[in-house]
Order: C-alpha cells, then sequence, then structure tokens
C-alpha cells in the first residue's frame, strides 16, 4: 500500500511552503534604498536582496513540487484502494446473489 507517514511528509511540507511565503513577503516588503548611501551601493544592495528573492522562489517552487508528488502518490493510493473495494464489492454481490439464487430455490421445492 502506502507510507503510513505520507500524512506527516505532507504536512511538514505544507509547513515548509507557509514559512517559505512568509520570509518572501518579509524580504519584498524590506527593498526600501537608504537615502544616505550612495547609489552604488544600493544597487549592490538591491542586487543581493533580488538574489535573496529569487533563492526564496526556488526554494517555494521546489517545496511546490515535492508536496505535488506527496499528494499524487496518495491520490494514486486512494485510486488503488478504490478499485480494491469495487473488487471485494463484486464479489460480495455475487456470493449474496448466489445465496439468495439457492434459498429461493430450495423454498420453492419445500412449497411443492
Amino acid at each position: 500500500m502506502t507510507e503510513l507517514g505520507a500524512g506527516d511528509t505532507i504536512y511538514q511540507l505544507r509547513k515548509q511552503i507557509q514559512a517559505i511565503n512568509s520570509d518572501l513577503i518579509n524580504l519584498e516588503k524590506k527593498s526600501d534604498n537608504i537615502p544616505e548611501l550612495i547609489s552604488s551601493t544600493n544597487l549592490l544592495r538591491s542586487n543581493d536582496h533580488l538574489m535573496e528573492i529569487n533563492h526564496k522562489k526556488s526554494d517555494l517552487i521546489s517545496a511546490y513540487g515535492q508536496y505535488s508528488n506527496q499528494l499524487e502518490q496518495m491520490l494514486a493510493t486512494v485510486f488503488d484502494i478504490q478499485k480494491e473495494l469495487k473488487e471485494i464489492l463484486k464479489k460480495q454481490s455475487s456470493l449474496i446473489s448466489k445465496n439468495y439464487s439457492k434459498n429461493k430455490t430450495k423454498t420453492r421445492k419445500k412449497n411443492l
């Protein structure tokens, strides 16, 4: 079947996604230039800041990829379980039908 810890993995990935989103929001808020510094320093600072934002966005994409893969695995497991349950129901239905037919035949023979 599937790993029992799949729910924990998805929970941890969701927490990671939330943390990265929070970091990204905070980084985007801190992008104001400091007027006291010369423009070249502001450009360097801005470049570093953009590199940090890019890194966080890459982390976010990676976390969403892992999260998506875990959800796909869980969904595949659910479909496998659904298929197994359908087969079990078919077998049980056929057994019930056979038992019903046998009982109906016995009842007819008794009544004759």
